[in-house]
């Protein structure tokens, strides 16, 4: 072996080794397997081979200082005894033939059996390597794996004898998520906080440290990293931060460089900062956010205002030619492009509310000047759709009746658009119900076959499994669907274009279904119309075959098939209507209630959307979800508060099938708590149910109704409707036993602070650094500990961890 010395790392006496990435290192050991650690500067790489290696003699060297001829001299020759190398800085390599013969003597010290070699760069397993790497099958250790978890983030801090504040700990963790270097700064600066004696709001000082820790980190980037790499690669990132993400395409079109491949590619191989994520075939980059932030800053400190625009338009350039268009408009928005963003605005309004951005870009449109809106007959039919939808009836009107002033003024093509509009608004404003309803159809129809106008496109299902209950309410229809689908069903089918097909045989299906109808009928008529709307009409349609073919195998004790059907459906979705998801998602929780499986729909309540937040009418069906989710969970109180604003919506927009459905929620609610009222809700339901002879929307509640209609006495006008009824609620109570039952097997509710003391104690923690954590005395954490095993009915904190994952409540 070569006399030459070269220094090994130090180690931090702090340093708290992560475990996840050290049981991985002890595997490795024991089978002699190389290891290649990655991560970016400062995530501890070899921090933590020093320190896993503590007394171990090893041979330590890096191609930083030392030649491939030479790091193979420093390598004894075959002996009977174990020898450790390190090799760090893989990422400096940079020539082909030096990589080479790096890749070779890799290969040999992997294939010998006295020699443990582990491999330390920046950069993810570069190309070079991977020959050696499935030869040899490499251990391979990567940043998320060396950073720490929250639980040892907390022991590091000990370490250093801190006990921050539990927000400042979790500031901490949202801004580092573990990463050794950041955590090292924050301990100094906290240290100092600790020491000082002048110090008057501890808790608000320490917050202040963290947010200058991140800035401290940014420097040490800027230093440390980024002017060590060529002046290109710093332009290529510094230009590509201001998005996420992006794939070539983007990053071409926002730097302007036709050899953005070759930069990604170098970003890549000079450290781990760049993620590759892969997306139906394709390649998406993201830099890792402490890079993204301190690369924005550096931005905008070192290049002019318009050089920083023309950067920000062309990104929105690119969302917009992607079809992404809130982000597209907030590049527009950035770089302050008013005509990109009227041209957006203007385009969206031509998509009907369900496949266009309506309400996600409302503060857009609420934000523009009247006397731009005026310019627009897209903008002003747009802004009467849009008031509409967020129940502003008055300020609907009045954008209609604007356009209307508009079309009397204007000739030719101008006002052939406006009257196109108006009638398009006749049709679909969701506040004037359907009113009028044949006679405007029957108008349009007309005057599509004379060719004096055309109709932009409706939204049939606003994305919902149902047409009678989708953009508008036709349980009127319900009453004459026969007659109706005779007198106007061809008219129907050609004003509403595509959506027309399939769509006679499917408002049937669905009418006769509710109607309790026979199931061969209605499986026939919704096959049929399925087929039809799957040659060359729309998928929305098609979701609507699937809901009523998934609810009637529900119906006759056949869920397997009703869940096979679904997910082969968003399957399809997937690639051909994207915004289904949400509703084919909530379709599946609904599913998963009739079986029990509570934790999943609760687990669902994490993507759920937020009815405190913002209502949004296009979410009803999964806000109503939620209230079953709510119902199943406990949570009576949360359930009534949301159907008080889905009764409130409801009642302005004419929607009857949505008011039956919460008042026999309501009903349900208010019956667990025991609450008057509970009997006049039902009975209104019920009421208005047999006057459109609705069998389903109540016995599709099954248990959770059965247990209503036993305890107190309804009144009923039609003895063969309430028969129907009973007998399929009994029905579908015995099939289902556990749909919405409160006490049940899998069904545990745990409070907020009682789920953060079995976290903590998952994560290992005794009581006393639980109840120092939390805020509680150690007498408040064993009374929650009693409080949890006695509900998940286990004796011990073991059991009650693994019973708790069971059920996936942590």
């Amino acid at each position: 072996m070569s006399e030459k010395k070269i220094q090994k790392p130090m180690v931090d006496e702090r340093y708290v080794r992560p475990q996840a990435a050290g049981e991985k290192m002890k595997a490795a050991q024991s089978t002699k397997q190389t290891v290649y650690l990655y991560g970016s500067t400062g995530s501890g790489k070899t921090t933590f081979v020093a320190d896993f290696l503590g007394r171990k003699r090893y041979c330590y060297t890096t191609v930083a200082d030392t030649g491939i001829d030479e790091i193979a001299r420093l390598v004894p020759e075959k002996t009977d005894t174990q020898t450790i190398v390190v090799i760090d800085d893989l990422h400096l390599l940079e020539t082909e033939e030096v990589r080479s013969a790096c890749g070779q003597l890799i290969g040999e010290l992997s294939a010998r059996k006295d020699v443990w070699l582990i491999l330390i760069s920046r950069a993810p397993m570069p190309k070079w390597l991977k020959s050696a790497f499935v030869r040899y099958i490499f251990v391979t250790i990567g940043e998320e794996e060396l950073c720490l978890t929250e639980k040892e983030q907390g022991q590091y801090l000990e370490q250093w004898g801190l006990f921050p504040t539990e927000a400042a700990c979790k500031r901490v963790w949202k801004l580092g998520h573990g990463n050794p270097l950041y955590l090292r700064i924050v301990a100094m600066r906290l240290q100092d906080i600790s020491l000082a004696d002048a110090v008057k709001d501890k808790a608000d000082a320490e917050l202040c440290a963290i947010e200058k820790s991140r800035m401290d980190l940014w420097d040490y980037f800027e230093v440390h990293v980024y002017d060590q790499w060529g002046v290109e690669l710093q332009e290529f990132l510094e230009a590509v931060c201001i998005v996420e993400r992006f794939d070539l395409q983007m990053a071409q079109q926002i730097t302007k460089k036709k050899e953005a491949g070759k930069l990604i590619r170098q970003a890549q191989e000079t450290g781990n900062f760049l993620i590759e994520i892969r997306e139906n075939e394709q390649s998406i980059y993201e830099l890792r956010r402490p890079m993204k932030y301190s690369m924005r800053r550096r931005l905008n400190a070192k290049y002019s205002q318009d050089y920083i625009r023309e950067l920000y338009y062309s990104a929105g350039n690119s969302y917009e030619i992607e079809g992404n268009v809130p982000e597209a408009l907030r590049m527009y928005e950035m770089c302050h492009n008013e005509e990109g963003i009227s041209r957006i605005l203007i385009e969206n309004m031509r998509s009907n509310p369900a496949s266009g951005e309506y309400f996600e870009l409302r503060r857009y449109y609420l934000s523009l000047p009247e006397e731009k809106i005026r310019e627009s007959v897209e903008l002003m039919a747009g802004m009467s759709m849009l008031q509409s939808m967020l129940l502003n009836e008055e300020e609907s009107e009045r954008w209609y009746q604007e356009l209307a002033a508009y079309a009397k003024e204007k000739t030719g093509g101008q006002k052939r658009a406006a009257e196109s509009r108006l009638l398009y608004l006749d049709i679909a404003l969701p506040h004037r119900g359907i009113i009028r309803m044949t006679d405007l159809l029957k108008r349009a129809g007309v005057l599509l076959m004379e060719r004096k106008l055309v109709l932009p496109e409706f939204s049939v299902t606003s994305n919902l499994p149902s047409m009678m209950n989708g953009g508008k309410d036709f349980c009127e229809w319900s009453k004459k669907d026969q007659e109706l689908a005779k007198s106007i069903g061809k008219i129907i089918s050609l004003v509403l274009g595509k959506y027309g097909k399939g769509l006679v045989n499917l408002a049937l299906a669905e009418s006769f279904f509710e109607k309790g109808g026979d199931d061969y009928e209605v499986a026939s008529l919704a096959g049929n119309g399925r087929m039809q709307a799957e040659s060359g009409g729309k998928t929305e349609q098609v979701f609507v075959a699937v809901g009523i073919l998934a609810q009637l195998s529900m119906l006759n004790n056949r869920m397997a098939d009703a869940v096979d059907m679904l997910e082969s459906f968003r399957q399809v979705a997937e690639q051909e209507a994207p915004k289904l998801l949400p509703n084919i998602r909530a379709m599946s929780v609904r599913m998963d209630l009739y079986t029990g499986r509570i934790s999943e729909a609760y687990q669902w309540l994490e993507e759920a959307p937020d009815e405190d937040a913002e209502f949004s009418t296009m979410e009803r069906y999964r806000y109503l979800t939620k209230v079953r989710v709510y119902l199943a969970t406990g949570r009576k109180e949360k359930a009534l508060l949301l159907l008080d604003k889905m009764r409130f919506y409801a009642e302005k927009m004419h929607r009857t099938y949505i008011t039956m459905e919460v008042n026999i929620l309501a009903a349900i609610a208010m019956y667990r708590m025991r609450k008057d009222g509970w009997l006049e809700k039902l009975q209104e339901a019920v009421t208005r149910a047999e006057e459109y002879h609705f069998v389903r929307i109540l016995s599709k509640e099954g248990a959770a109704i059965w247990e209503l209609f036993k305890a107190a006495p309804l009144t009923w006008q039609d003895p063969e409707f309430k028969k129907q009824v009973m007998e399929e609620c009994e029905q579908m109570a015995g099939f289902y036993p556990a749909y919405l039952k409160e006490k049940q097997e899998g069904n545990v509710i745990l409070s907020d602070k009682a789920l953060k003391v079995l976290r903590l104690q998952a994560e290992g923690l005794s009581v006393e650094a639980i109840a120092e954590q939390l805020g509680l005395s150690k007498a408040g954490v064993k009374y929650y500990n009693q409080e949890t095993y006695k509900k998940l009915g286990v004796n011990n904190k073991a059991a009650a961890v693994t019973e708790a994952r069971n059920r996936r409540l942590l």
